[in-house]
């Protein structure tokens, strides 16, 4: 009941802000709702378990990574957790909605991210009263609905119109300025994730017809796909995984089915390129996640894993090339997306310890980014531009931005002690474990390549004097303006300094379920 009335509460908010009159007073229906449904997933959370019942342990990172360390990779269940018998997997309450424990993880930071951005779209929108934001607050609560769906379902066929949902109630916004980049950026996210979400129909046909082939029931169901896959046939299920990795690998940002998303985080208002490189992406992560795990139940992981591995490494690639020299703000984040939805399809498909870390990285990277883009936000508002070199001297035109900004860049290229660092030094370890030395080497020497990269464009817009030409803004750091960012840094910050026992709990409680066969 719990589940059904999170997925309610957005549509009950979308009437509302549709019907609210005022141009001044609407954009407040956004923070009241994005609390109310943090409050119902916390409620659905404790009610499920916020993870497996685990034996005590340490949660500071000494040990936290002591003990992960000595787990060999694709152990099945990491040694730091134990999973105690009968304890079920997610909360199932029909043959349509189900949260299993990955869609836990994705939940938490999609709910706890949009309150950020909620908050800090009320005064986004304040300082453009000639825009009327009727639709986009109607856009954006239907976006956050669409994602809550897409994680609360327990069958592929409602998942993929969930997901196509999600392309729906976010392309308005990305064409939000009115302008002709926006507009192309617009038609660019509709055509390619419209692709993208057609193949993954298909390969969810492909999946069902791998079991028809065998006699079995067909069903779209993911606990029954899950039963069911050992005797499906193996190369109806390989053809449908190619297709579902493709498909959603598009909505995730992986390359070379990645070129939208520059052009959309781009143009996106900065809440919206928050939630699109935080949430969005993080929930076609876990549509990957669910596809692989079939495959791997039906004794098919290899397969899985030489895919994903391969496509992480190439978005890492790719990344790193177009973030060499790159002056505009939001493109060098929207690529730095692609990079860290390369790390996350790399440590899915190492498994064992690296699936850990990658579990941690979507919570990590999720709130990073979301803190990026909100400051690249305020510096844009101030400056007028988010390119190089009409934005120098940030510290000093805006020192609270400013700083965090550059925080941030510390944070997502993985520096110490942020959490990033631990979740890329746990995807490391799981690929030195696995024997895949070569892996680690270019995983490492891209990441190099990507810091000296981000780090010469953020290191320009930071320092230096402001520049005495350009547009003069009256914006400064604000409540509204500087606190979200804050608020997402200090969660970064102390997932890279002490991981508290619930989420320790979310994060093992969904690597035991990827990596064990019901």
């Amino acid at each position: 009941m719990d589940v059904l009335a999170l997925i309610l509460v957005c549509p009950v908010a979308t009437v509302l802000a549709g019907l609210i009159p005022s141009n001044r007073w609407r954009p407040w229906i956004l923070p009241a709702a994005a609390v109310v449904h943090l409050s119902l997933v916390a409620i659905v959370l404790l009610s499920g378990g916020m993870g497996a019942k685990v034996k005590p342990g340490p949660t500071t990172h000494e040990g936290f990574i002591g003990t992960a360390l000595v787990t060999p990779p694709h152990a099945g269940t990491p040694s730091v957790t134990k999973v105690v018998p009968g304890d079920s997997g997610g909360i199932v309450l029909s043959d349509w909605l189900g949260l299993d424990p990955p869609g836990r993880v994705v939940l938490l930071l999609v709910s706890m991210l949009f309150v950020a951005c909620a908050f800090y779209t009320v005064g986004y929108l304040r300082d453009l009263r000639d825009h009327l934001n009727r639709v986009f607050c109607v856009c954006f609560l239907a976006f956050l609905g669409a994602m809550t769906l897409v994680i609360c379902t327990n069958n592929l066929g409602l998942m993929w119109v969930a997901m196509e949902a999600t392309t729906l109630s976010s392309a308005p916004l990305i064409y939000f300025k009115h302008t002709q980049t926006s507009i192309e950026a617009t038609w660019k996210y509709l055509l390619l994730c419209s692709v993208g979400i057609a193949l993954a129909l298909l390969g969810s046909f492909f999946v069902a017809y791998a079991a028809i082939l065998h006699g079995l029931t067909p069903s779209l169901k993911l606990a029954d796909l899950l039963r069911q896959a050992p005797e499906m046939d193996k190369r109806w299920l390989e053809a449908g995984f190619v297709l579902l990795l493709v498909g959603y690998g598009t909505k995730m940002g992986l390359a070379p089915m990645h070129s939208w998303l520059p052009d959309a985080h781009g143009e996106s208002p900065s809440p919206v390129s928050a939630m699109f490189s935080g949430a969005l992406i993080s929930t076609a992560f876990l549509m990957v996640m669910r596809s692989q795990h079939i495959l791997y139940v039906a004794g098919d992981g290899a397969y899985a894993s030489r895919l994903l591995i391969l496509l992480g490494l190439l978005s890492m690639a790719f990344a790193a090339m177009f973030m060499v020299g790159q002056k505009d703000l939001k493109r060098m984040l929207a690529y730095s997306s692609v990079e860290h939805m390369g790390i996350l399809a790399l440590g899915l498909g190492i498994g064992g310890i690296a699936l850990l870390g990658a579990m941690l990285h979507v919570l990590t990277n999720g709130f990073t980014k979301g803190a990026l883009f909100l400051s690249v936000g305020n510096i844009d508002r101030a400056y007028g531009s988010k390119t190089i070199p009409e934005v120098r001297g940030a510290l000093r035109r805006l020192p609270l931005s400013g700083m965090l900004f550059l925080l941030g860049f510390l944070a997502i290229t993985g520096s110490p002690p942020f959490g990033p660092f631990i979740s890329e030094l746990i995807i490391l370890y799981g690929t030195l474990m696995a024997g895949h030395f070569l892996i680690a080497a270019i995983f490492l020497a891209l990441l190099l390549v990507i810091f000296i990269g981000m780090g010469r464009t953020v290191l320009a817009a930071t320092q230096g004097s402001v520049p005495a030409s350009g547009r003069r803004s009256r914006f400064r750091d604000g409540l509204l303006s500087g606190l979200p960012v804050l608020a997402c840094l200090l969660i970064v910050l102390m997932l890279g300094l002490y991981i508290p026992p619930p989420v320790w709990g979310l994060l093992h409680h969904a690597t035991n379920y990827l990596e064990v066969k019901p």
